[in-house]
């Protein structure tokens, strides 16, 4: 078997550990003479370790080996830098025992060039090699090196897979294990990030800067960045692009990026549609190492030639269509921006995709004082995303505070990991955009209906501990919050103010935002009431009358503040002539007392028009005040719902046992195999899968006429003697919308009718019934999985049986689920208080429960291909579950690893 002709393959591009950009790509004939002169220059000490032996003709035969002759087990892949083939890997695979089964084995050998060492490019190879055999079903790989050639062992070793080493005198035979873990997704995230991070920086901290396309005209987007890069007083040279003219606003211009008296490291391109592409690939050969792209209106050819110019050339990119980028550093001080006037600097790191939003969160963040570290306006984001921008303000000593603004994800599971760590850090937070039904997809099960794309979005903050809000008001209330005050114990707030009315306003508002405002305890409320002036409620909401000292109420919230029920305060101003009269001011107790307990404090201020705003604080600091009690309550809900999910433990994904994976993929294979299109499994091969995965089911039998319908029936039937008959056909999924059902017969003759009632009905159609027994009368359930192609595998769970779609009592989890996402998943619809005996009803087998979902999670992982498995209904008893009716839909899907690093 020859290797595929052509002169190259598509390449992915990736990031080395120095934020260099590569290109790798399988090998081709083509690529002999290339791979040759890797060889070549390579020094005799180096081959010496390749081959364990030097000279030219061993490498021109490896050389020929390489890129001629291909077995069915081999692979071979190369990384390429500038044109220039920089390094290449690959495997043959060990023959199979027992004859004729597949390989499980493949022996792997790496080079690199002398001059590349050191960067991780054996790294990046290996790992997409380890993609290539997981793909190919091998389960691992080994490699024989000389005992001292130490860094190739390193690099086995520091891979994060299980390592196996053995030496026998002058070689090290090393065993590399493919199962995926934990260890080795961290490993990959430790090595992208560095490289990330890396990358960025020619980006984010440029040593130099050229406008291309700044006009003119005054109103010229160009223009207008080049005015901000000086005013803002970038700390570099600043250098102008532009062939009809001398010089613009003092700076000398030049016609062409090659004409540039040395290579920036930014270029910031504001150069009509048509042209982009072509000065990206100016850019690229002058040495540029980062694009800002402020053009809008690329069509998907120019889309596809500026993608490729950044990639070939190495360059980072931000945009296209967007407002621009700032670091408001004092050693960069970058604005290259068309916003009006230098961000205020801070500590709030801004990544949004709308340029209005950007503008709106720079001139919050502004207003209350806090400024931004970083600004980035990601536009259409062909390169730069969420992603990169948190691993870059993980990293960069300043941000303390994640700001997001995502129409869209291009990997939301590598997002996910990413925000999940950042946000044990530092609080991540989001306004989540696009929540209205319109946004809906049309689907076939229960499950794909109830599963909209705001639920997935929802369930990937939610796991990854993002704060979401719902417009950018609501994402100021939260910032100010989070960046002024510590964060709550818990849910637990007192109301503090000086009218009835309003405390119990914001009450209310803490209530329906999911707080709890519990009474206070008897000791507590006595020692409260004793501070107050006579006539006060030491309640919740405690009302401290008009009459109410600065002393007093300073007192008051001494005592609540360091109370061990009390997680936050929330008090609630309102004006008096008496406060005036006596020239006290009751705000001041809420920034003052520099002695008392750390606690969330905020206030509302009644008759405020700014909606939010930060108060000093006598002791440092601030508290945030809010002009409506309802703003007040939904920040303090988002920063305890932070709290506690910055509080649990890392969770990890259970292991269920007694699976049988490989039979399953066997049977997915074998079915889309015969069925390439895909679709709906019949009620046989559905029952198979499910027990592969250990899904109990209800006991049933497939029967095509009614005396073997009468037999099933006699066998099945349970303690009352009913059993039900359910007709399938292909394609079939709403069993009760066609009435293909038939309930509670008893006894042969209501069987016998029943069925020839359905074969009647649905004449040729009808493939074969279903008979099961009559289900107890327990809580119907819903559980099942939806794969989306972009965020992966959605678990949901819920109110099951025909109301499924009336009540709409369901909740998702992002697969694989952790044991906290099992809890919360059974916690969140509103029919859990009926599972754990509550309101009279009977507990079910919650652990059983779980190990359902838990086995539809893995599931999902494991076949790529389940596009959509709905059980419905799952009956949950107190001994068990077990799923009633199951439908299961396949879709010629390959596997997909999101966690590889490549570049969008």
């Amino acid at each position: 078997m020859t290797r595929p002709p052509g002169p190259s393959a598509p390449a992915v591009y990736a990031l080395l550990a120095d934020g260099t950009t590569v290109g790798v790509r399988p090998v081709v004939p083509a690529d002999r003479a290339a791979v040759r002169r890797l060889y070549e220059h390579m020094s005799p000490e180096n081959l010496r370790l390749r081959f364990f032996s030097g000279g030219p003709l061993v490498a021109r035969k490896a050389a020929d080996a390489l890129c001629l002759v291909a077995g069915p087990g081999d692979r071979a892949l190369v990384a390429e830098a500038d044109g220039d083939l920089v390094g290449l890997a690959e495997y043959h695979a060990t023959p199979a025992r027992p004859p004729g089964s597949g390989p499980v084995s493949a022996e792997v050998a790496l080079a690199v060039a002398d001059e590349w060492h050191h960067r991780g490019v054996g790294t990046l190879l290996l790992e997409h090699l380890v993609d290539c055999a997981r793909a190919d079903g091998l389960r691992e790989l080994t490699a024989e090196a000389l005992s001292e050639n130490l860094p190739v062992i390193r690099v086995f070793a520091d891979l994060g897979l299980p390592v196996h080493r053995r030496f026998e005198g002058p070689e090290a035979h090393v065993r590399v294990e493919l199962t995926p873990d934990e260890q080795y997704l961290t490993a990959l995230e430790t090595r992208g990030r560095t490289a990330g991070v890396a990358s960025l920086g020619p980006l984010l901290r440029p040593r130099s800067v050229a406008v291309v396309g700044a006009g003119h005209r005054q109103g010229s987007v160009g223009r207008a960045v080049l005015r901000n890069l000086r005013a803002g007083g970038f700390t570099g040279p600043v250098r102008v692009v532009n062939p009809h003219g001398p010089a613009l606003d003092g700076l000398p211009c030049h016609a062409t990026v090659a004409d540039l008296p040395e290579a920036p490291d930014l270029a910031v391109l504001a150069v009509p549609a048509r042209a982009v592409a072509s000065v990206a690939e100016e850019c690229g050969a002058r040495g540029v190492r980062a694009l800002l792209v402020v053009t809008s209106g690329l069509g998907e050819e120019q889309a596809a030639a500026l993608r490729t110019a950044c990639h070939v050339h190495g360059m980072r990119m931000v945009g296209p269509n967007c407002l621009g980028l700032a670091n408001t550093e004092k050693d960069v001080r970058l604005d290259a921006t068309f916003a009006a006037g230098f961000p205020v600097p801070g500590t709030a790191g801004v990544a949004t995709q709308s340029g209005g939003v950007g503008i709106a969160l720079l001139g919050g963040l502004s207003r209350l004082g806090i400024g931004v570290s970083t600004f980035v306006s990601l536009g259409d984001k062909y390169d730069v995303s969420g992603n990169d921008l948190l691993q870059w303000w993980e990293a960069d000593g300043r941000t303390d505070l994640a700001v997001l603004h995502l129409e869209s994800f291009g990997n939301p599971r590598a997002f996910s990991r990413t925000a999940r760590r950042v946000s044990k850090r530092m609080p991540v937070l989001t306004v989540d955009a696009g929540r209205s039904e319109a946004g809906r997809r049309a689907a076939a099960s229960h499950t794909a209906a109830a599963a909209t794309p705001t639920m997935t979005r929802q369930a990937l903050f939610h796991q990854a501990g993002v704060v979401a809000t719902r417009s950018i008001g609501e994402l100021l209330d939260a910032i100010a919050l989070l960046h002024s005050q510590p964060l709550p114990a818990g849910g637990r707030v007192v109301v503090v103010g000086n009218a009835g009315g309003v405390g119990v306003l914001a009450a209310d508002a803490c209530s329906e935002a999911g707080l709890s405002v519990r009474p206070l305890e008897p000791a507590l409320a006595a020692e409260v009431a004793a501070v107050l002036p006579p006539g006060a409620a030491a309640g919740n909401p405690v009302d401290t009358t008009a009459a109410v000292t600065e002393g007093q109420l300073r007192a008051c919230l001494d005592l609540l503040a360091g109370h061990r029920d009390v997680d936050a305060v929330l008090g609630v101003l309102v004006p008096t002539a008496l406060s005036v009269a006596t020239g006290d001011d009751p705000v001041r107790a809420f920034t003052g007392a520099p002695e008392r307990q750390p606690c969330t404090t905020a206030v509302v201020l009644v008759e405020r028009s700014s909606r939010v705003t930060l108060l000093p604080a006598e002791c440092g600091g601030a508290v945030p005040a809010y002009a409506d009690s309802q703003n007040a309550a939904r920040a303090l809900s988002c920063a305890a719902t932070y709290a506690r999910w910055r509080n649990r433990p890392q969770g990890l994904p259970p292991d269920p046992s007694g699976l049988d994976v490989d039979g399953a993929r066997t049977d997915v294979a074998e079915w889309l195999a015969e069925r390439p299109e895909g679709g709906w499994l019949d009620p046989v091969r559905c029952a198979r899968l499910l027990g592969r995965y250990g899904v109990p089911q209800v006991a049933w039998e497939w029967v095509c006429d009614e005396d073997t319908a009468v037999a099933a029936a006699a066998r099945l039937a349970g303690p009352d003697g009913r059993v039900v008959l359910k007709a399938h056909w292909p394609g079939l999924v709403h069993k009760t919308r066609e009435g293909a059902v038939r309930l509670g017969l008893q006894g042969e003759d209501r069987v016998r009718a029943a069925y020839r009632d359905l074969a009647a009905r649905f004449g040729e159609r009808l493939a074969g019934v279903v008979v099961q027994p009559r289900a107890p009368h327990v809580p119907e359930l819903v559980a099942g999985v939806v794969q989306d192609p972009v965020f992966g595998p959605l678990v949901l769970f819920g109110q099951g049986g025909t109301a499924t779609d009336v009540l709409a009592d369901h909740a998702g989890r992002l697969a694989p689920l952790t044991t906290y996402d099992l809890d919360e998943l059974i916690a969140a619809p509103r029919c859990s208080a009926l599972l754990s005996g509550r309101h009279g009803g009977t507990p079910v087998d919650l652990a059983a429960l779980e190990r359902l979902l838990l086995c539809l999670s893995r599931m999902a992982c494991d076949l790529p291909q389940l596009a959509e498995a709905d059980l419905n209904p799952v009956v949950a008893c107190p001994d068990g579950v077990m799923a009633l009716d199951a439908r299961i839909r396949l879709e010629p899907r390959q596997a997909y690893d999101p966690y590889l690093r490549r570049l969008r």
